[in-house]
């Protein structure tokens, strides 16, 4: 760890998700990365148990993609996406619809996850005003959702602590389902706990209450990363695709985590078969070397949308570095090694030994969960009584310190190393996580 004396001027950047003040006393600095690893300013090698922030499912300081990236800042550095194009863009955008549920195969690109929600809740309310629907205006979401810092994302989002401050600006047309998350029914599951579909029936209710024709749209997370890993339950997804085409409202998956091969597939939709209208991706469809995000949309959306305008712009929307060329030629070089080297195949085959790893710290001390799918794992502890999400924070820098990168959110220490990690570097992980457990108060 950086001492104070070691670093440079801290005083002018303001973080993002951070503490500053505790931050800027103790800093952790980190200065170079490669394949599994990332380098801190001491020299220390930090094994990376959380693909970055969610995002590099490549692992870091990819060749290639270095390579696509410098080729085209040297030859197209910028390039409008207003009335103008370059082909980067477009062939990214059918790359990424190759690998897409079968009908979602207009690719509208964003600079984030937040972003690509943001333009997800705006295609929706177009469509419906594109259709003659107009009063469908309400958004659905869950609580303990996350769907990134846009003023929609909190507005449809679920964790407090991202709304509170924000609370009388957010979107009034907003309603929220539970979450599926209950300790004393399924507590140490392996992959899609077996109770809680029933939560699903819950939209039918505030169908009731508000009528559907007043309805835009439904977002959930397939699998809720940011608030702890919350898997869905067996048939709930099924059930919220059932009710919201039995009512004409959209359901809009945010896969901005579990896309790209987390979950052993190209999308959360393909590993729990079922499809959306909409898809929100960011993170690992550039495996994070540019910002870039997307929304993959149904056909029939977009041509509705385009048609409803018989000349000039049909959709008021857009980013300045909406299919950037850097980010385009991020993104194509991505997706061909996650074709290549088959990844998502590869993290569905390591995905078993995870999982017995994880669930090896069933007995550990203050561990009351272990959630587990895919390559990502969230476990659980026992709030420490009057401190809540301090042991996870002490096991969070207990494990950095021994060169293991993890998140924790709450008291949920969160897992989700690169697709390209090796049978020994999930057992270093978990064995570090048991050890750190075994000394904590």
């Amino acid at each position: 760890m950086n001492t104070k004396a070691s670093a440079p001027d801290l005083s002018s950047l303001w973080m993002p998700f951070t503490a500053n003040k505790q931050f800027k006393q103790h800093p952790r600095f980190l200065v170079s990365a490669k394949g599994m690893y990332y380098t801190n300013a001491s020299g220390q090698r930090i094994l990376d148990g959380t693909s970055g922030l969610w995002c590099v499912n490549a692992g870091h300081g990819r060749q290639e993609i270095i390579e696509a990236i410098s080729r085209q800042a040297a030859q197209l550095d910028y390039a409008p996406g207003f009335q103008m194009g370059h082909e980067g863009a477009f062939e990214a955008a059918a790359a990424v619809a190759r690998i897409m549920p079968q009908g979602l195969d207009r690719i509208f690109f964003t600079n984030s996850g937040s972003e690509s929600v943001d333009t997800a809740l705006k295609i929706a309310l177009a469509y419906h005003q594109s259709r003659g629907e107009g009063r469908r205006t309400r958004l659905i979401g869950r609580e303990r959702g996350y769907h990134g810092v846009g003023f929609g994302g909190i507005s449809v989002g679920g964790i407090k602590s991202n709304r509170k401050m924000f609370s009388g600006a957010l979107l009034p047309a907003i309603d929220h389902l539970s979450h599926t998350h209950s300790l004393s029914h399924n507590a140490f599951s392996r992959g899609q706990p077996t109770w809680g579909a029933h939560l699903a029936d819950q939209l039918e209710a505030l169908i009731d209450l508000h009528d559907a024709s007043t309805i835009a749209a439904v977002i959930v997370e397939p699998m809720a990363g940011s608030t702890g890993v919350l898997l869905p339950p067996k048939g709930y997804l099924e059930k919220l695709r059932a009710i919201t085409q039995k009512h004409g409202i959209l359901l809009i998956f945010d896969e901005v985590i579990t896309a790209f091969g987390r979950l052993g597939a190209a999308t959360a939709s393909a590993c729990f078969g079922v499809v959306p209208d909409l898809i929100t991706l960011a993170k690992g469809i550039s495996n994070a070397s540019v910002p870039c995000g997307a929304v993959a949309v149904r056909r029939e959306i977009h041509d509705t949308i385009i048609n409803a305008t018989p000349e000039g712009i049909e959709l008021f929307h857009g980013y300045t570095y909406s299919g950037h060329p850097l980010a385009m030629a991020a993104v194509l070089a991505t997706l061909d090694i996650y074709e290549r080297e088959k990844l998502f195949d590869r993290a569905r085959t390591m995905a078993p030994s995870f999982e017995v790893a994880a669930h090896g710290l069933k007995d550990t001390r203050h561990v009351v969960d272990i959630r587990n799918l895919g390559l990502v794992a969230g476990i659980e502890l026992d709030p420490r009584p009057g401190a809540p999400g301090a042991r996870a924070a002490e096991v969070f820098q207990a494990c950095f310190d021994q060169g293991i990168l993890l998140r924790y959110t709450g008291d949920t220490i969160a897992i989700s190393p690169p697709l390209i990690i090796e049978q020994d570097q999930i057992e270093r992980i978990f064995t570090t996580i048991g050890a750190v457990l075994k000394k904590l108060t």
